[in-house]
């Protein structure tokens, strides 16, 4: 071969027997540690036809490895098919669209099938490592906190469900919900449940629904002690009833009424403490205060709201060039938030802290979008449902490999998918065939296969 000028590295067309995604291997051996591969299989089993040879199953699975290591459509599962010593055989992409048509029409059944197969897998895993700190059934660190958003998803072709947003873009409206796993860790995907492009991001039925999905995919023994964090769009007296019946506490935006104002007013000085950030140092510029004993009564034809809310606001200095708003006092931003926890310890800067750390949310619904979410695929609404499903489930796949294979407080159970998969996952391997075994050698020198070898021992002996 000719080489350029330089004499630089030319590529040769000959080839190796190399994997592209060796990391992979981990997935695989999450799959396996939670059940999914046997459980999928049997779920969708009535939807599997007589010349069927691959699983309706295992083509799910393979679709499912295939977003988590970064594809956003079903030809990506050309990467999976390419390395059958990893994945195993892979249907051809005619099969596999022919079973998204397949299991579209029966689409409710399909969804309740993979949800059910999903919460069981969680139940297992959660039972080998908690991935939330502390004691589980206890407020104080132990307590599993669901949090609720919507997010937009844009739409680049019309596809059934597709409309205009709020936000004046044309897409999706999806409600999302997540179990935080805390400061050291990712987050559980509970539920995500696909919106038409113009559902309300205030609607409370869908959030209760969105509640009741995530709550079905917890652990048994994980629904006791439940948190539910929202913004102020479901924070509403229906959502607030909904989550009081079920018995557990909330956080949720609170809207700056002119009750509200009227307490603002009120309130002595005196009565304002400093704020708090995430390591519970003073947090400069920005002080909290609990609003309802000062806010004044409900007048005739206004809803009652829960008679344990209480209601506590943070006015914080904006920072140079921020637009101050008509809610805004005396040159303080104003913020508001409703919750029913009380006891010992849970002051109002600890309250405060713990809601504003909903904003992790956020990282979560970004991390859903590189995890196959930004764009969704089929031009067919039930089809995008099922997608959805996959979406979460490898999000979760992710997730898991993380909290089974490393140490709660090992810097890894913080990364988020797009590092996860450019430092572990993607690193190149080859198979060597020895000795009735089959190995897979990483390359010598790659920085990360300190992490990639105690993976492989938690999760093999899992």
């Amino acid at each position: 071969m000719k080489r350029n000028r330089g004499g630089g590295l030319v590529l040769d067309p000959r080839r190796e027997s190399l994997i592209s995604s060796s990391g992979a291997l981990l997935l695989t051996e999450t799959i396996r540690a939670a059940g999914l591969d046997r459980a999928l299989s049997r779920a969708l089993a009535r939807w599997r036809a007589d010349r069927y040879v691959h699983d309706p199953g295992k083509i799910l699975l393979d679709v499912t490895v295939a977003v988590a290591l970064g594809g956003d459509c079903l030809a990506d599962v050309a990467a999976v098919r390419a390395q059958p010593e990893v994945f195993g055989p892979v249907a051809s992409d005619p099969i596999i669209s022919r079973l998204f048509t397949t299991l579209a029409a029966d689409v409710d059944e399909v969804v309740t099938a993979i949800r059910s197969v999903h919460a069981t897998a969680r139940g297992r895993v959660w039972a080998r490592r908690r991935p939330v700190s502390g004691p589980s059934g206890q407020r104080d660190g132990g307590q599993v906190i669901i949090d609720i958003d919507p997010t937009l998803v844009t739409a680049h072709s019309d596809k059934q469900g597709a409309g205009r947003t709020y936000k004046r873009g044309y897409g999706f409206h999806p409600i999302c919900a997540f179990v935080d796993h805390g400061e050291h860790g990712t987050a559980d995907t509970l539920a995500i449940d696909l919106r038409p492009g113009w559902a309300s991001a205030m609607d409370s039925a869908d959030h209760i629904n969105t509640l009741d999905h995530a709550l079905a995919q917890l652990p048994p023994g994980e629904r006791d002690a439940v948190l539910v964090r929202t913004d102020s769009g479901p924070g509403n007296k229906d959502f607030l009833d909904h989550v009081i019946a079920a018995g557990l506490e909330y956080s949720v935006g609170f809207k700056a009424s002119n009750r509200v104002a009227a307490a603002i007013e009120t309130i002595p000085d005196q009565a304002w403490q400093p704020a708090l950030d995430s390591n519970g140092d003073r947090r400069e510029g920005a002080e909290v205060a609990e609003l309802t004993r000062w806010m004044p009564p409900l007048t005739r034809g206004q809803d009652e709201w829960p008679a344990q809310m209480r209601v506590i606001a943070r006015r914080e200095r904006p920072h140079p060039g921020a637009q101050l708003r008509l809610t805004d006092h005396n040159g303080w931003r104003v913020t508001c938030f409703a919750t029913n926890t009380r006891g010992p310890g849970w002051t109002i800067p600890v309250l405060e802290v713990r809601h504003r750390q909903r904003a992790r949310c956020e990282d979560r619904i970004r991390a859903l979008k590189d995890t196959g979410l930004r764009n969704l695929p089929f031009h067919g609404y039930n089809q995008n449902r099922i997608w959805v499903e996959i979406v979460a489930l490898a999000a979760d796949l992710l997730a898991w490999t993380q909290t089974l294979a490393f140490e709660p407080t090992a810097d890894i159970r913080r990364w988020e998918p797009k590092r996860l998969r450019f430092r572990i996952l993607a690193v190149a391997g080859r198979i060597i065939h020895t000795s009735r075994r089959h190995l897979l050698r990483l390359p010598r020198g790659w920085p990360w296969n300190h992490y990639i070898d105690h993976a492989w021992t938690s999760l093999s002996t899992a």
